[in-house]
């Protein structure tokens, strides 16, 4: 990647992906690839930084929308955006980061500084809010999963329950193919539980 490519995009720029026709947000750089994210957050992705241009205003209108529409249909039971709680100075902080991040048009920080105030008020305030306390347990029921993607051509082992199956995927597209870089994910499983 050339130093041109590289600092065409500050970080939080939207950008539009033709390869995938997304519009994210740009979030850096991971080798030769850029690393992008959906506004209003998900699974980050790689794309050809040469490829990349900025957003049209339709193109961050429409991809906004999905983004608020997708929160509404996941059922938030909570508001977008928690207000501060009365004379906390830990809450004002954190509110006055997510203004400044919304001045700024950057939705990934306005996001995170969101996340971090209902951490903190779900830590120092559940009783005055009445918010109920939950601890995030792991599901011994269920075993974690590993899978690999090629990212030359986007094809997937799917989920596999040991690491040894994904590699063995991994090797035969390589030797049908001849791609060589992938990308591994393992997740496992977890039980929201009240405390």
């Amino acid at each position: 990647m050339t130093e041109s490519t590289e600092n065409q995009f500050e970080t939080g720029t939207v950008v539009y992906d033709p390869a995938s026709d997304n519009v994210g947000e740009y979030q850096g750089t991971a080798g030769p690839y850029a690393l992008l994210r959906p506004l209003g957050g998900g699974r980050e992705w790689e794309a050809r930084p040469e490829s990349l241009r900025a957003a049209t205003p339709g193109e961050r209108l429409s991809a906004a929308v999905r983004a608020a529409n997708s929160r509404s249909f996941q059922g938030a039971s909570e508001p977008l955006s928690p207000a501060p709680v009365r004379d906390c100075a830990a809450c004002a902080d954190l509110a006055a980061l997510r203004d400044d991040a919304r001045a700024r048009h950057d939705g990934s920080a306005e996001t995170d500084a969101d996340v971090l105030l209902r951490r903190h008020q779900r830590r120092y305030h559940a009783p005055l809010l009445g918010l109920r306390e939950y601890a995030l347990v792991p599901d011994v029921s269920a075993g974690a999963e590993y899978e690999t993607s090629c990212t030359e051509c986007r094809a997937g082992s799917g989920a596999r329950q040991r690491p040894a199956e994904a590699e063995e995927w991994q090797q035969g597209h390589t030797r049908e193919t001849g791609h060589a870089r992938y990308r591994r994910t393992v997740a496992d499983y977890a039980v929201l539980s009240s405390r």
